[in-house]
């Protein structure tokens, strides 16, 4: 009997330790700061971008080389050339 009743008290002390040490609540981020999942989004140039943020959005994608702006015109098909001068009439 008196093993048993020191098996007992042995088990309740350490569950009574156990018990207080639990994980505490995560806190509240003070700086707004999160980890943002590991997604690229792959940009028509062929680049890919991640997430950024507070609220992880993907940046933006990588404008054009150069400071011309874009135009409009559809790009020429296949083989043919990129800066082709128009025929002459």
């Amino acid at each position: 009997m008196p093993t048993s009743r020191a098996l007992l008290l042995t088990l309740a002390g350490l569950f009574a330790a156990c018990a207080g040490k639990s994980n505490p609540p995560p806190a509240d981020n003070p700086d707004g700061q999160k980890a943002c999942t590991m997604e690229a989004k792959l940009c028509p140039d062929g680049s890919a971008v991640g997430r950024t943020g507070p609220n992880c959005e993907f940046a933006p994608c990588p404008g054009p080389a150069s400071d011309a702006p874009a135009s409009d015109a559809p790009a020429p098909p296949p083989g043919e050339p990129q800066n082709a001068a128009p025929p002459s009439p």
